[in-house]
């Protein structure tokens, strides 16, 4: 694969330019930040443990009602150790199962300085009690005090700009691989449907990842399906900063989406553009919109109900 490029380079050319540097720099700081340590886990020689910080502030969410009868349950995290739980059925899906290189964390979390601003939506299973299912959904207000989304790390968002404060951004989802047959997935989409119909937000954003275990030509031909079938109209187009090199690699393979991007689509969801190559979980990265006046109306009775 080519060299990698600095994927922060396009943003500090343009701060060099303005006249209100020192505005901007503050406001993008936390975004540097992500950028700078995305970078530096590439470099094997700064891939060293480190503890992890003090624990988040505790994360205040509506409650949902759950049905005791059901095999599962639904609900927010309503404090830290709630958060933790999630936090960890993330670390052993994305860090023991697939190889994503994580911040190194000694309890096994996978925590990102996002988490603190983000609200929490777990599934447990009722008879273990366990987490087996999360998303964690970043409001406008949130993101806003953040100082970004976590897709600004990925993506020039500039185009989306007149739609941030409508906009709310999910993402880190999984599902325990015991309990990957579709009704863990729809819990939460539901839990998340609540979510937005409730405070009025109209538009999901979130990337939905593509494992690169074959080099990235499964990704790259997803990436030229999705192009002609499932695009955004040109004024909501995303940029990559590190983007996945499609011309470098064999985009003809006849592909089927994924089961996560699939259920996406089948909703009303839409691609913004091609994908970005996210090296710490090696996978391509496609930004995925849904409109809530999108819905398919298969969908809308479950997801809005």
């Amino acid at each position: 694969m080519r060299e990698i490029p600095n994927p922060w380079s396009s943003l500090t050319n343009t701060l060099s330019n303005s006249s209100e540097k020192k505005k901007l720099s503050d406001r993008i700081a936390p975004l540097q930040k992500i950028l700078q340590e995305k970078m530096a886990r590439l470099n094997p020689k700064n891939n060293k443990p480190q503890k992890s910080g003090a624990d988040a502030s505790k994360v205040e969410a509506p409650a949902i009602q759950s049905n005791k009868q059901n095999p599962i349950s639904l609900s927010w995290a309503r404090h830290q150790d709630e958060v933790r739980e999630a936090q960890r059925l993330r670390y052993k899906v994305f860090a023991e199962e697939m190889g994503a290189r994580l911040k190194p964390n000694d309890e096994g979390l996978d925590v990102d300085i996002f988490d603190d601003f983000c609200e929490h939506l777990i599934v447990r299973d009722n008879e273990t009690l366990k987490v087996i299912g999360t998303y964690r959904v970043l409001p406008p207000h949130q993101a806003k005090q953040m100082g970004c989304f976590y897709s600004d790390s990925e993506f020039d968002l500039t185009r989306l700009r007149h739609l941030r404060h409508k906009m709310v951004e999910v993402g880190r989802s999984c599902v325990h691989r015991d309990y990957r047959s579709g009704g863990v997935i729809m819990a939460l989409w539901s839990g998340l449907g609540q979510y937005m119909k409730k405070n009025d937000y109209e538009i999901m954003l979130g990337c939905a990842s593509v494992q690169m275990g074959d080099g990235g030509h499964y990704a790259a031909s997803l990436s030229k399906m999705l192009n002609a079938n499932h695009l955004t109209d040109i004024e909501y187009r995303v940029f990559p900063r590190l983007a996945l090199p499609i011309e470098e690699l064999n985009s003809n393979l006849d592909v089927d989406p994924p089961a996560l991007v699939k259920g996406y689509l089948r909703l009303g969801a839409k691609v913004c553009g091609d994908p970005a190559w996210d090296p710490d979980f090696n996978t391509a990265d496609f930004l995925t919109m849904l409109r809530l006046d999108d819905i398919h109306p298969r969908y809308a009775k479950h997801f809005l109900a």
